[in-house]
């Protein structure tokens, strides 16, 4: 008997809103299925729902992860398919209820039948703390904390591997969810100037191993805009590179983080080591 591949289950989640996560779910959900990983990635942020914006999806949203756990829905009629990656699913949020309608319960059936039909399960989380935060990280098997190099966004980031090592399933069994460092809008020019914090910086607060670095770059916001995920409208540009090889990473393969330097031309190069 053939046993069956094992799904993986991430949360990309940080303290602070506006630091890229839903960018970042993105981005990462459509660079494993252009590799050829089935994946669906799940919008928890219950009453805002801008996944399915990154995704291009909006005007496709009719079922919601709300109407899946009150059981007016099931999920293959709540699941979106990408028009341009057949194994590439969106499970949207909605926009109609507060985060009090994500159950427990519910929550744990939804992730459950998500882990038999996919390779990989990428949740949304909302910035912050609260309930829909912890839910949305409940099931994880793997965290990608997300971090601008500021300050604030660090201390947040603490909290957020506070509460994984909390409050989450794997905690509780006396297990540790796999924790991994993003750091997003990242300029070498302003680090350089002390205008932001550097990368050995930001990982050595946190003490996260870190799964790759995104430049700060025009390119992100003309995807978002085009409702393109970064990694599919221009798989060349800085930013789609640096999350193409994060999800390699992810996938175990030990490869260097490299940050194009355009401003200066030349290339910053931090060696990371493999990631589970």
């Amino acid at each position: 008997m053939v046993k069956q591949k094992q799904a993986k289950t991430v949360v990309v989640t940080s303290g602070k809103g506006g630091v890229g996560k839903t960018t970042s779910t993105a981005a990462l959900g459509a660079a494993l299925a252009r590799d050829g990983h089935s994946v669906a990635v799940v919008d928890f942020d219950i009453g805002l729902r801008n996944l399915d914006l990154m995704m291009g999806a909006e005007r496709r949203v009719i079922y919601d992860l709300i109407n899946v756990i009150q059981g007016s829905a099931n999920l293959s009629q709540a699941l979106i398919r990408d028009k341009r990656l057949d194994n590439l699913y969106l499970l949207p949020a909605s926009q109609t209820r507060d985060k009090n309608a994500l159950t427990e319960k519910g929550v744990a059936q939804v992730m459950n039948e998500l882990r038999k039909k996919f390779d990989w399960v990428i949740c949304d989380s909302p910035a912050g703390i609260e309930r829909g935060a912890v839910l949305a990280m409940k099931h994880a098997d793997i965290a990608i904390i997300i971090a601008n190099p500021e300050i604030s966004s660090v201390r947040d980031s603490d909290r957020i591997i506070g509460l994984l090592d909390a409050k989450t399933e794997r905690a509780k069994n006396g297990r540790e969810v796999d924790k991994h460092l993003l750091i997003t809008r990242f300029d070498t020019t302003r680090a350089g100037t002390g205008e932001m914090l550097e990368i050995d910086d930001v990982s050595d607060i946190l003490s996260v191993p870190l799964l790759g670095v995104v430049p700060e770059s025009k390119e992100v916001l003309s995807a978002s805009n085009l409702g393109v995920p970064v990694t599919l409208c221009d798989a060349n540009s800085a930013p789609a590179r640096a999350y193409i090889d994060a999800a390699r990473r992810l996938c175990g393969e030990d490869i260097p983080i490299v940050l194009p330097e355009e401003k200066r031309g030349f290339f910053a190069q931090w060696f990371g080591g493999k990631a589970a």
